[in-house]
């Protein structure tokens, strides 16, 4: 023994039988996962399937898993994050003006700063991961003098949506993936194809650069049809849940919680029937981006109205936004036991905002 920690090994197993879908793992410890996650303890986990493999979407070379984050840095070079125990130790939580969220003044894609990628004038597929603790983006491709780039998302967090879906820009927030392809052919050779943050007219609004290079053979496409997808609906009677998510005392100090509770991993917020599905109401103060782990949902509405068009297919994240009401479908499958859910703001994550669900 060493210290508290004991020697040993333990093995986890976790089968992949689920659909083709960009995922993405982080450290998780309790109270620390935002300054963890800060200094790049996360990575992509990409599944394929069958399905995903017949179609014809770029790939190889022309396919970039494209992991986006902020962050700020000392004078030597190291992070910069506003930790209260900056040993990650005993203390959690964050100096009080950083209490919203930590946001950084460089923007990092793959782990470098403002990348310039060269590229063919061709399709390519584009894999977009927000892996900030909290910033927002509102990713749109400029192109001088010309008009914008256009984004075909084919697919979200669980995977390929039905049919593609055009957007001049991408919002998306903390944990949020969005799976998407790119025409570069449209573009002369020369061209510079920049992508920008509209939600930052700071050092903050650069992202990366594309530069195109070279003429190429691409026999690439996108399908009109996707794949197979099952709506979720719930049926007539379907239990329903509400969940809020509000600043509130967390001991003796300032917080995040649910329901006016911080997270107890022991005590259960819900116990779900395996294979039923339910509805569950997210409603908020100020933004938070609420993640649910085991199984993915589907976006039903937001507040009276419909679904936006980022919201579409298998999510596990969702962007509730201040003062917004979000519902979702929920149907968990094969586990039993305890999980959670949670802001992905990783700053309200460690300041308590996560709770303990049960399925049964």
């Amino acid at each position: 023994m060493v210290g508290d920690a004991a020697a040993g090994e333990r093995e986890h197993r976790y089968p992949n039988d689920q659909r083709a879908a960009t995922l993405w793992y982080h450290d998780h410890r309790m109270d620390f996962t935002g300054p963890a996650v800060y200094r790049g303890l996360a990575g992509f986990h990409i599944v394929r399937d069958d399905v995903e493999d017949a179609l014809p979407l770029p790939r190889g070379e022309r396919e970039l898993p494209l992991m986006i984050c902020d962050r700020a840095f000392a004078a030597d070079g190291s992070f910069a994050y506003p930790g209260l125990d900056q040993g990650m130790r005993s203390l959690p939580g964050v100096e009080d003006d950083w209490m919203e969220g930590v946001l950084g003044d460089v923007v990092l894609v793959n782990g470098a700063p403002w990348p310039v990628h060269e590229v063919d004038a061709a399709c390519y597929r584009l894999r977009l991961l927000n892996a900030s603790n909290a910033r927002r983006y509102r990713l749109v491709l400029t192109v001088p003098g010309g008009p914008d780039v256009p984004f075909v998302q084919i697919g979200s967090d669980g995977g390929l949506l039905p049919a593609p879906v055009e957007h001049q820009a991408i919002e998306l927030a903390s944990g949020e993936r969005f799976d998407v392809v790119v025409d570069f052919s449209v573009l002369p050779v020369g061209t510079e194809v920049t992508m920008v943050n509209g939600l930052d007219g700071g050092t903050a609004g650069r992202v990366m650069r594309f530069r195109v290079v070279r003429t190429a053979r691409d026999d690439s496409r996108v399908p009109s049809r996707l794949a197979e997808f099952e709506p979720l609906v719930p049926p007539d009677g379907a239990p329903q849940r509400t969940f809020r998510f509000s600043r509130g005392p967390v001991g003796d100090h300032r917080g995040w919680t649910i329901n006016d509770t911080s997270f107890d991993p022991d005590t259960s917020l819900a116990d779900i029937r395996l294979g039923e599905t339910e509805v569950w109401r997210f409603v908020t103060d100020v933004h938070h981006p609420v993640h649910v782990h085991l199984d993915a949902f589907q976006v039903l509405r937001r507040g009276s109205g419909g679904l936006l068009d980022l919201d579409r297919g298998w999510k596990d994240t969702v962007d509730v936004r201040p003062a917004e009401i979000v519902d979702v479908a929920v149907r968990f499958s094969d586990h039993a036991g305890r999980f959670v859910f949670h802001c992905h703001n990783l700053e309200h994550e460690d300041m308590a905002m996560m709770a303990t669900i049960r399925t049964v």
